[in-house]
Order: structure tokens, then sequence, then C-alpha cells
């Protein structure tokens, strides 16, 4: 989404429509974010300056923390979840204090924004036996030999054993698998670079992929890409959850998109005595506290099992 297509047709100062502009640029130019990271910020930011001028205000020097608040507080009447309302706090402080750093505004008002603290939520994970009949389904549904089977197999058992983004999956190509080491070299949020380890069925599943499959899907302009779609360009995201909710509900085991995958293998980590930096660096955290959710995790199914076991629980 670009400025101009978040702004419409609205009337908007000419300044504003500039300084947005400005700031998508330094959002994928210098920062280097995702598409979707890019469309979160611009949008939050549209939004702040559409609160701006129904206050009658043309110019971003009129931003104070008064205003910022009164921003809130009309998400707040609106309905918007916590979790919204702290992605938009966030988002006003990284805005206003590039605007600072700058030149565009003289002091940073963003810096006395309190965020509203977001309700933590425990992941949804699969069980270690509702995960092995999950992958035990998938690798029954590849015994034909079809070439999509072996991907769909391929890309269960590296989600799983590796705890990477959906993303990052799609993005991988074939030189980023490192067999020999049974590593896979992915780039995670702000293009980190990152090896992750993968164990023996995930390397057998690719192995199968890339051999015998991945050829026969692939096309002119297939490019380097590992997991290719059924037409033969890169596999696209979209295509990657539908599939993981239908390999999830062959099974009777809680459905779960992609991502539950990666909480899961954290989780299993975790209980298995990873520690939790090992874990961090896995998963491609920047803030170990972000790790520390699957902490909770564990500790939750820990709390049901010691319930439902002690005598004097």
């Amino acid at each position: 989404m670009t400025p101009d297509e978040v702004t419409g047709n609205r009337s908007w100062p000419e300044g504003f429509a500039v300084l947005l502009a400005d700031y998508e640029r330094h959002l994928t130019a210098e920062r280097d974010l995702s598409t979707h990271s890019v469309r979160a910020y611009i949008g939050d930011v549209a939004d702040l300056l559409e609160h701006l001028i129904r206050l009658g205000h043309d110019d971003l020097g009129q931003l104070d923390i008064r205003s910022l608040r009164s921003w809130l507080a009309k998400q707040q009447s609106l309905g918007k979840s916590r979790s919204t309302m702290a992605r938009r706090a966030t988002a006003a402080r990284v805005f206003t204090a590039w605007a600072q750093r700058t030149g565009r505004i003289g002091t940073d008002p963003g810096a006395l924004l309190a965020s509203p603290k977001a309700h933590k939520t425990l992941p949804g994970v699969l069980g270690q036996a509702d995960t092995r009949a999950v992958l035990d389904a998938a690798a029954v549904a590849a015994d034909d030999g079809s070439p999509v089977g072996l991907r769909d197999l391929a890309i269960m058992e590296l989600l799983y054993a590796t705890g990477i983004r959906v993303g990052e999956l799609c993005a991988l190509d074939v030189d980023d698998v490192d067999d020999s080491r049974r590593v896979v070299r992915v780039f995670g949020k702000g293009r980190k670079e990152r090896s992750v380890p993968y164990g023996v069925p995930a390397g057998q599943a690719l192995e199968r992929w890339l051999v015998e499959a991945r050829p026969k899907l692939a096309r002119e302009g297939s490019g380097p890409a590992a997991f290719l779609g059924a037409r033969g360009g890169r596999i696209d995201q979209r295509t990657v959850r539908r599939m993981v909710h239908e390999r999830i509900a062959v099974v009777d085991a809680p459905d779960l998109a992609p991502h539950g995958l990666r909480h899961t293998a954290a989780t299993h980590l975790l209980e298995g005595g990873a520690d939790l930096r090992s874990v961090q660096e896995l998963l491609g955290h920047a803030s170990l506290a972000t790790t520390q959710i699957y902490t909770h995790v564990s500790t939750d199914r820990l709390r049901q099992a010691y319930q439902q076991a002690h005598p004097r629980a």
C-alpha cells in the first residue's frame, strides 16, 4: 500500500502527503522492512495524520502529546483491541522519533507516550503425539510420489523442525539449504540472516523434494526458489497456509496455521530441555521477552498435568 493509496481522494495538506511519502521511502529503503510491515506503519501514521487534520492542524509541528493521547482515546472509543492500540502507539513513537531525527519537528512528543499493555495470549500448539500424527499423515499422502505431496511433506517437516516463519520459508532458495550440515540459511525480519538446524526426518523429506519432485514442477522462470507452486513459480504464503490447515485437518488435532507450527516447535524445544537463549536465536527473536511467552505455554501445560496427576493438586 502506497501513501497515495492510503490517502485516496481525501483532501490532505500537501505537506502531510509529502511527509507520508518520505516516511514510506525511509521504511522501505533504509529500514528494509517487509511489505506487510510498511503497510501497517503507513496505515497507522496516515490515521494519526487524519486525526490531526480533524483537530484543525495542517502542520506536523502542531503534533504534541495531547493530540497523540486523544488519537489513542479515539481508538478506544471505536472499540479497538488493546493489542491494536499498543501497536499504534508503537507506530506513533517510531514515526515521531524519525520526524525529530530528520528535522521535521523540534521535539519528540512520542517519547512521552505510554503504550497500552496488550493482553498476553498463549499461542496454540500441538502436543507431541498430535504433531507425530500430522507428520505421519503427510508422509502417507506423499507415498504416491506426487510432486505436490512430496513438497507438502518437506514443508511440514521443515516448519516444525526449524520453527521458521512462513514468509521465511517461502523466500528460501535452493542454495539456502545445506544438506551436508543440515541447516537452512534464513533471512528474517529486517533481512537479518541466521542459520537454523533441522533433523533427519526433515532432511530426508527435503532431499526427496529437491532431487525427485522439484524438477517435475520447475519451469522456465522458476529461478532458485526452494519451494514451487503447482505452476512452477515460487510458492506463496497463502498456498502454504491453506496446505497446513488441510494437512492438520486430516487427523483429530487442533487446527493451526503455519505460525502454530512455529509455536509448537518452540514449545517442544523448551519441554525437551533447550535453554531460552538458544530458542531465541533459532526463532530469530530480537528480544528475549518475545521468546519468554513459550515458557508460559510450557508452565501452563505442566500445571494441567500436575492437576490431573497429583493426589493433592
